[in-house]
């Protein structure tokens, strides 16, 4: 592990208004932790910053001294982007806030906020970006990559809600990106990573919707499973945009709507969200739970913040996490057949995989008009590991691969970059799809020696 000399120390401090934790601070280790327990890196010190001043400064002083150099939202990337070894990590959890212009439909979003932070400051006054599903979820780093979740189908990726960012670019300028200022940067901040600068603050449009929504849970018994997904299929080919369905395939956690007897056991689970007037909304999802034997149900209104935190248990930091994801425009019988029988060997109680119903309005804008490409896409799945024990990472990580091989055949091509692994640098281009080229051409102007590197990257264009 690289110690940086007293001097050095000295000079990041003196430079920052926040905090600066070197290795060996009694507040390092927990410091350095992320979400996915798998991530133990050793950075030579974390800046936490308060102001974009010192995020500038940090800049400045990790390229200078070439050091390595980790940007922290939320902490929340499954490849651990959050933290690198040898270097400086940016932490920017202290700059959280969430301005919300109502009448303009505007908020003003600090780069360090949580889904949790900019859920409850728009949803005061009725107004959403569609975000995630979890609510420790940082808002950047989901942002970034795209950013999807209940709200999609009706309002678009994250990055179609994103008016104007300011970024702080490797050369330490403070930029304004937006449609008409550095356009080409705005163009790749939507979808392209952290690949070009740390954003701290997010610009977003707004838009009405709660703050009670309809919303909940529908479970199957597994054995079912192949009559659910097929009826499935077909409603969710002529569902309205305003209505969210996702699959979920797991052992069922300890749900107080499901008996004790079920708790434990393989289940087939349709999540969902009706973005409309809650009432019009119970005639369209009556149909759902006739698709097969309904062993439980906890359908309703409820807060939308209540709803985005509805799957926060299941997500909790500390465990050990490995991902595997595709794209798919449509879900063949033959998909079906893969997943039950991934599902029905199940190497942790925690394990699940899931189908995230996007298509809607997310299918929209043309391929090139950002630099999240794959507008194709209509179900995103995650292969989801999760276990506790170090001793168990080979299994599951093998259970994870095998199914990802075995659903290859029918995926689109695209995979959303925010579900990569570490261990996945030889499915970048297939992140950024056709709009590598022009990333990396947009790289080679705003980072050419490739500082933002800690991340699925792309490489700067070659003069």
């Amino acid at each position: 592990m690289k110690n940086l000399q007293s001097a050095q120390i000295e000079v990041l401090k003196q430079g920052v208004q926040g905090a600066v934790i070197p290795a060996g601070d009694a507040a390092y280790d927990s410091a350095r932790k992320v979400w996915n327990a798998m991530i133990d890196r050793h950075p030579a010190a974390i800046v936490r910053c308060a102001a974009t001043a010192d995020v500038v400064h940090a800049v400045n002083f990790a390229r200078d001294q070439g050091l390595p150099l980790a940007v922290r939202g939320g902490g929340h990337n499954i490849a651990g982007s959050a933290v690198c070894d040898d270097g400086i990590v940016i932490d920017l959890s202290q700059m959280k806030a969430v301005q919300v212009d109502a009448p303009a439909r505007r908020a003003h979003v600090d780069g360090g906020a949580t889904l949790a932070d900019f859920d409850a400051a728009a949803q005061a006054h009725g107004l959403v970006t569609p975000l995630g599903i979890n609510s420790t979820t940082g808002v950047a780093g989901l942002t970034l990559g795209g950013g999807f979740g209940w709200l999609s189908r009706k309002y678009g990726m994250t990055v179609d809600s994103l008016a104007s960012a300011d970024v702080v670019t490797a050369a330490g300028e403070v930029l304004h990106a937006s449609a008409t200022e550095q356009p080409d940067l705005f163009w790749a901040l939507r979808g392209g990573s952290g690949n070009f600068g740390v954003v701290t603050q997010f610009d977003f449009h707004l838009h009405p919707v709660g703050p009670q929504v309809l919303a909940g849970l529908i479970v199957f018994p597994f054995a079912e499973a192949k009559a659910v997904l097929r009826q499935y299929r077909e409603f969710a080919a002529q569902a309205p945009d305003e209505l969210s369905v996702w699959t979920v395939m797991r052992k069922a956690p300890p749900l107080p709507f499901l008996p004790q007897s079920v708790h434990g056991q393989e289940v087939v689970v349709l999540a969902l969200l009706y973005a409309g007037d809650p009432a019009q909304g119970e005639s369209l999802v009556k149909p759902l739970h006739a698709f097969g034997t309904l062993l439980g149900a906890h359908v309703g209104v409820m807060p939308y913040v209540d709803w985005q935190k509805a799957f926060d248990p299941l997500l909790t930091p500390g465990a050990r996490n490995y991902w595997k994801s595709h794209n798919f425009s449509e879900l063949p019988d033959g998909l079906f057949d893969a997943v039950i029988s991934a599902i029905g060997t199940l190497p942790s109680p925690q394990c699940e995989i899931f189908f995230g119903a996007i298509g809607g309005a997310t299918t929209r804008p043309a391929p090139d008009a950002a630099a999240y490409a794959h507008r194709d896409a209509r179900f995103v799945m995650n292969v989801h590991g999760r276990w506790d024990d170090a001793a168990d990472d080979a299994r599951c990580m093998a259970w994870a691969r095998d199914f990802f091989k075995a659903s290859a055949h029918f995926a689109s091509g695209g995979v959303y970059v925010n579900f990569l692994t570490d261990d996945e640098g030889d499915r970048v281009k297939a992140a950024y799809g056709q709009n590598y080229e022009r990333l990396a051409q947009v790289k080679r102007r705003y980072d050419p020696d490739n500082l933002f590197s800690t991340n699925q990257n792309i490489r700067p264009a070659s003069a």
